[in-house]
């Protein structure tokens, strides 16, 4: 048996820190010189963001604006397409699963339970809105939950709809669903999963959960990546009930329920992209009507989360061997407009959030400078690199290239173990058996079942930390020795304190000119 795997999650092993007032750091590491002479190129930037202080202050963050309420609103969906019956199993530790998870919330949570097949219904409550968790709601709807019976396909697209149709109605800030499915979304054409994730994204949060032995991984990434969420799997139906009550309390620690990251691109420049990268890979969503676009991240406890962050930069008529600003990022908590309505923390209400930080370009002629990486690039890459390598040996295996699958998976092992990534060296080690994980050198296991791969895809998703600058721990907040800040005396634009002059207006500074 594979040894087991640390929380992957980067927060619940963390002691809460000791600060009174909930804080927000912001760091940014970053590959500084580019070749100038290589004309308009992508920069990239790992930002970190640590939340801390929210235990001391947690009754602050909880509570919606104008008094007291709950903080999350959770849909059950249960998954009760025929195969759940085959074996029975699946089904019993589904409906036990979703009974713990419903005496894991707190009195007063609203919540839903979604029977799930080509059509959604809610299995509770029978009709009207969602009800508030107390011990009488709970029993009823543990009697709804018994009371399911598998029969049916599956249309994932349609759970999803009816779930946050519910949480719509709801003004708790952190709307949440609970996904379980055991098979392949084969009713798709009722209601296109995609369309769904689009209408839906950044409005609820999703986690799923695969079980048995036919679930499709890659549908599970693609509904969590969109609904900030993590895509999950248990080798051992009897695994579900503890696993659902961890995922539970793990959320009801993230009182904090969102923050901003705004990125402005100095002028000539553009915003390629901002992902989250550990730890777990998201796509966020967007919003901008000016220079700044704002990413929404969602649901914060006392952790740490990396971002990676792509802006094109353009080396025509800029000067050599000095700091240019290249963008602008800084992070914030939204105190209105869009969902969730209410319970936004933000500075007024104790929140200390972090000043603005650059990220910078020095454009040079040296090769060697310009070649530079950071350890924090390279880390993200190599995970890229082994979920694609993770994802390519399924397909092979699938396909009867034996040869393929055994290579790639050689790949996956090299990449994990120079990671530290434990869970998928766990899921590894239940395919191959690993002779020298350093050359990659493995050899298939006998009888590897194909959703052996479903379990390492799912796996590849979740990342580890990676390299600090400067030397600090996992889990600390890296500071890179960068310029700060400070406003442009002519346009009032915020630029690198060492800048000469202005990038935006151009305006000359002073010599010695310090930081504000």
């Amino acid at each position: 048996m594979p040894p087991p795997y640390p929380d992957p999650d980067g927060s619940a092993a963390r002691p809460a820190a000791a600060a009174t007032t909930p804080t927000v750091e912001l760091a940014i590491s970053q590959r500084v010189y580019h070749a100038a002479r290589a004309g308009v190129q992508d920069l990239h930037a790992i930002l970190t963001v640590r939340v801390s202080g929210l235990a001391d202050a947690g009754a602050a963050v909880r509570a919606p604006a104008g008094g007291a309420g709950p903080s999350v609103a959770e849909v059950l969906v249960v998954d009760c397409s025929t195969s759940m019956e085959v074996p029975e199993r699946k089904i019993h530790a589904a409906r036990r699963a979703a009974v713990t998870a419903l005496r894991a919330l707190p009195e007063g949570t609203p919540f839903a339970v979604v029977r799930g097949t080509h059509r959604a219904v809610t299995a509770y409550p029978p009709e009207g809105p969602m009800r508030p968790a107390s011990a009488a709601t709970r029993e009823e709807a543990a009697r709804a939950v018994y009371a399911m019976r598998p029969g049916g396909g599956t249309c994932v697209g349609n759970w999803l709809d009816l779930a946050g149709m519910l949480l719509a109605e709801q003004s708790a800030p952190i709307p949440h669903v609970l996904m379980l499915t055991d098979g392949r979304n084969e009713y798709d054409r009722l209601n296109p999963v995609a369309r769904v994730l689009d209408t839906w994204q950044g409005r609820f949060l999703c986690d799923a959960w695969g079980i048995g032995t036919d679930w499709d991984a890659r549908l599970l990434v693609d509904v969590t990546r969109r609904l900030h969420g993590s895509a999950n799997a248990v080798h051992d139906e009897d695994e579900l009930p503890a696993a659902y009550e961890e995922l539970i309390t793990r959320l009801l620690a993230r009182p904090l329920p969102e923050l901003e990251i705004r990125v402005t691109p100095s002028p000539g420049g553009r915003l390629r992209y901002l992902r989250q990268m550990f730890p777990h890979e998201l796509s966020l969503p967007q919003a901008g009507s000016g220079p700044a676009t704002a990413f929404t991240t969602r649901a914060w406890g006392n952790e740490v989360r990396r971002f990676q962050l792509c802006v094109t930069v353009d080396p025509a008529g800029r000067a050599l061997d000095e700091d240019l600003q290249a963008a602008v990022v800084e992070v914030a908590a939204p105190d209105g407009g869009g969902r969730p309505p209410t319970g936004r923390p933000g500075p007024e209400r104790g929140l200390r959030l972090p000043p603005s930080r650059p990220c910078l370009v020095r454009w040079t002629d040296d090769p060697v400078l310009a070649a530079v990486g950071t350890e924090e690039d390279e880390h993200f890459e190599k995970h890229r690199r082994l979920g694609e390598s993770a994802a390519l040996a399924a397909e092979a295996f699938r396909g009867g290239r034996r040869e393929e699958a055994v290579r790639l998976l050689g790949l996956a092992v090299t990449l994990a173990h120079d990671l530290g990534a434990q869970r998928q060296l766990a899921e590894l080690q239940r395919i191959v058996e690993i002779r020298d994980p350093v050359a990659g050198d493995v050899s298939l296991r006998e009888g590897v079942a194909a959703d052996a791969f479903e379990h390492l895809i799912a796996a590849s998703t979740h990342t580890t930390h990676g390299p600090s600058s400067g030397g600090p721990t996992a889990g600390e907040v890296p500071v890179r020795p960068v310029a700060g800040l400070v406003d442009c005396a002519n346009c009032r634009a915020r630029i690198p304190s060492n800048a000469r002059f202005c990038p935006h207006c151009r305006h000359q500074r002073s010599p010695g000119a310090g930081a504000s």
